[in-house]
């Protein structure tokens, strides 16, 4: 095995992969790390899927998913050309720093972000520049007006949770004109206004979503960008140079049944946050400081408390959360909204700890 990597590509010497968070095999575990859904997929997903099994797996899918893209459009009021679908966001992602994030200056995200971004510009040879979170770790959109390939940036931001609203984005847009910006909206059915609804006006503005959050399909890898019908072409010419069948047949058919059932997903989603309203207070109580979240998860420090022994404290207890060892952030939690077992059995946890002699 010595010496195996005289057989790499050079661009690859130097990569610093992404680390997705921990998915342990532990039995009686409350699993807040990850940001999955707490609640099963529709009903009617799953029946779909159940149709799906059938003779008809040994055939290609549609390389286009058009049922998928007219059910998208449906649901967000755009045409089907102006859609483009990939296994899951990070792939959608991936196509469109290498179509549209790629020129002459660097692309502009926050530091404390979402943390593929940098590993994307190492793969694809991309310069950036982070620019800081304000002390109340706000995305400040004056800080991105200068020169820039590109701009990107979660909204609700990750992992802090933290909320811009659709007025901000667009003065971002009205002052950024040159280059694309790409708002990543893993987390915004959880609290914001989708910039969807700016894709007509702003012809730069590319949108990326997952089914993976608030539709809980994070085990079939679907998620889609709405962009204008040029942007959308530069994604498709780099799906066609990689990969030209994205999706396959339990995808888009699950996907499809997922948008149809509007209720099953306005019913969770707004479980989800009144659970993650409950948990706020809940750890307010215990002393924590909690940021404001529009997402499915909150991002909390305790003022008396070094956060990774929480997390070890917690582990011990069979409850897992987010610990991040970066700087200005490696005294927060992030901590996934389950379900007010979960939330609950989580409080109690912690107020058990914190009473506790060191």
């Amino acid at each position: 095995m010595a010496n195996q990597d005289k057989f790499w590509s050079p661009a690859i010497r130097d990569l610093t992969r992404y680390t997705p968070g921990e998915q342990p095999r532990l039995n009686d575990l409350i699993k807040l790390n990850t940001n999955e859904n707490p609640y099963p997929p529709s009903p009617k997903v799953l029946e779909t899927l159940r149709g799906e099994m059938g003779e008809t797996l040994r055939l290609y899918p549609d390389p286009d998913a058009d049922r998928l893209k007219e059910a998208i459009g449906r649901f967000y009021g755009v045409e089907k050309h102006q859609i483009f679908v990939g296994n899951g966001s990070d792939e959608v992602l991936a196509h469109a720093f290498q179509a549209l994030l790629k020129h002459d200056l660097p692309i502009l995200f926050p530091d404390i972000t979402y943390s593929f971004y940098p590993v994307y510009c190492g793969l694809y040879g991309i310069e950036h520049t982070c620019i800081p979170l304000t002390e109340r770790f706000d995305i400040r959109i004056d800080d991105y007006r200068r020169p820039n390939g590109g701009i990107i940036f979660p909204n609700p931001n990750a992992p802090t949770g933290c909320l811009l609203p659709l007025a901000h984005i667009k003065a971002l847009l009205e002052n950024n004109t040159e280059s694309v910006v790409v708002i990543d909206e893993a987390y915004i059915d959880f609290g914001g206004e989708s910039a969807v609804a700016a894709v007509e006006r702003f012809p730069n503005l590319l949108v990326i979503q997952t089914l993976s959050k608030s539709r809980s399909l994070a085990g079939l890898r679907v998620g889609f960008a709405i962009g204008d019908a040029g942007l959308i072409e530069a994604l498709e010419r780099v799906k066609g140079s990689f990969n030209s069948y994205p999706l396959d047949r339990l995808a888009i058919a699950g996907a499809v049944a997922a948008f149809e059932d509007r209720d099953y997903f306005e019913s969770t989603r707004l479980a989800i946050i009144r659970s993650r309203n409950q948990l706020v207070r809940e750890l307010s109580g215990l002393g924590f400081e909690v940021l404001p979240s529009g997402a499915n998860f909150v991002f909390a420090r305790h003022p008396h408390r070094d956060a990774a022994e929480l997390a070890a404290l917690l582990r011990q207890r069979h409850i897992i959360v987010r610990h991040f060892r970066q700087p200005r952030i490696e005294q927060f939690l992030r901590i996934t909204v389950g379900t007010d077992a979960q939330c609950r059995a989580l409080a109690e946890a912690l107020a058990s700890i914190l009473e506790s002699p060191r």
